[in-house]
């Protein structure tokens, strides 16, 4: 069972800046700030990820799981308005099953953040 996940960014303020701009729509907000760090709490309070500064990283994949596609939806667009590149648009992809409604964005340092609907709930 997964806890938590850091993220590694280049610049702290940038993937602050482009995190919360882009979870906004989930509800996502700061949980705690340090100086090579930022922790950022889900809907409930709870501390799910973090940013660590580091001064190259490896893009990595994220996904943060929805109830309803509008949600997805609501994301790409923020994430866009954030400084984030398209990497796959609300969509459909029949490809994983039926009912797997995704989109997919990269971060301001590559990393592939993708938020997904798998509800049979069409909301």
């Amino acid at each position: 069972m997964l806890d938590h996940i850091s993220i590694n960014v280049t610049d702290l303020n940038r993937g602050r800046a482009f995190y919360l701009g882009a979870l906004e729509p989930l509800g996502f907000t700061v949980a705690g700030e340090y100086p090579e760090a930022i922790g950022i709490a889900n809907p409930a309070g709870i501390w799910e990820f973090s940013l660590r500064k580091k001064d190259a990283v490896t893009p990595t994949h994220v996904a943060f799981a929805v109830e309803e596609r509008a949600l997805v939806d609501a994301f790409h667009a923020a994430a866009l308005a954030a400084g984030g590149s398209d990497n796959g648009g609300p969509g459909l992809r029949l490809n994983v099953h039926e009912n797997y409604y995704a989109a997919f964005v990269l971060d301001t340092d590559g990393n592939n953040i993708e938020v997904v609907c798998q509800s049979v709930n069409r909301g």
